[in-house]
């Protein structure tokens, strides 16, 4: 799959292809369908799929200080669309002069002159141009005079943890905010992600039998709330069944917020310094302070248990 950042990485031989839009955060089952839609399109026609995000999020551009918290990284969304079976990625520096392109003049210069649509497929929510003025309808109109055709893709509806709505990167966002991780990942089709550095903390885990990864997040990355989960440490492509733990370590006292995952039995790792993933599979229980240290170490002895019995549970299913 090729990655484009900027209109100028476009090649200048691009040919016609088949194009949808859209911020794309978390690449959830709703976004999959319309990008899953955009590569079947392009095979009919016989023309490359691209698909086109922005870098930042543009409400940080239009609105600073509302960045929402972040479902993937691009190059985690990348990953993912390409799984799907996209042909080309462009990312936009949405800076504050692109926010001000008129919906006409952004279809011009971006779907037109540099990818040479064929074929647009969109959700029907789809916003674009200065202040979010253009819509379905209008890209519709403009494909009429630009020679492309516009395919909107209803969205599915969730199941009962999102209360039957439809598939969206804001729900998923609250829900992993709420803790409800399973609700998210019913959205997300996989469980949430959480990825980062691996840096030195008290090392207070290690010295009570249960060492932890302590993963310094990517900035505005949607944390879970505090609390207990199970799910998983991937470290160079190796997926551990882990113990996670989110929050401020109140046994100790401690302020900063942090999330720090367990290997189940391999006490033999040395992680520092290394990018690794934690992902999400069930929220175990909250943060609590126990009255003495052996209290602690009874309650992660049956935390281990149960994230190793809920990993093995979805091991046998998956």
């Amino acid at each position: 799959m090729q990655r484009w950042r900027g209109l100028e990485d476009i090649p200048q031989d691009w040919g016609r292809s088949v194009v949808t839009i859209g911020s794309y955060d978390g690449v959830h089952r709703g976004h999959q369908l319309i990008i899953g839609r955009a590569v079947e399109r392009a095979r009919e026609l016989g023309v490359p799929s691209v698909v086109v995000t922005f870098d930042p999020h543009p409400s940080e551009v239009v609105r600073p200080g509302s960045h929402p918290p972040l479902l993937a990284p691009h190059h985690r969304r990348a990953e993912l669309m390409a799984e799907l079976g996209v042909d080309a990625v462009l990312v936009l520096p949405f800076t504050a002069e692109f926010s001000k392109l008129a919906p006409a003049d952004f279809i011009a210069k971006v779907l037109v002159d540099r990818l040479h649509a064929k074929a647009v497929i969109e959700g029907p929510n789809f916003r674009f141009g200065h202040k979010a003025a253009g819509n379905v309808e209008l890209l519709a109109e403009l494909g009429a005079a630009y020679d492309y055709t516009v395919e909107v893709i209803d969205l599915y509806v969730t199941g009962e943890a999102g209360g039957g709505l439809p598939f969206s990167s804001t729900l998923t966002r609250r829900l992993i905010a709420e803790g409800d991780v399973t609700g998210a990942a019913e959205i997300l089709g996989r469980p949430h992600r959480v990825e980062g550095i691996v840096v030195r903390g008290a090392q207070r885990g290690r010295e009570l039998g249960y060492p932890t990864a302590n993963v310094e997040t990517l900035p505005h990355t949607a944390i879970p709330a505090d609390g207990v989960y199970a799910g998983w440490l991937e470290v160079d492509g190796e997926s551990m069944p882990a113990a996670i733990s989110v929050g401020t370590n109140p046994q100790f006292d401690a302020v900063e917020r942090t999330v720090e995952a367990y290997a189940i039995d391999r006490v033999d790792l040395d992680l520092y310094g290394l990018h690794v993933a934690v992902d999400f599979l069930a929220y175990v229980r909250g943060m609590s302070k126990f009255d003495t240290i052996d209290d602690l170490v009874v309650a992660m002895a049956a935390d281990v248990k149960r994230c190793g019995e809920l990993t093995a549970a979805y091991a046998r299913t998956h």
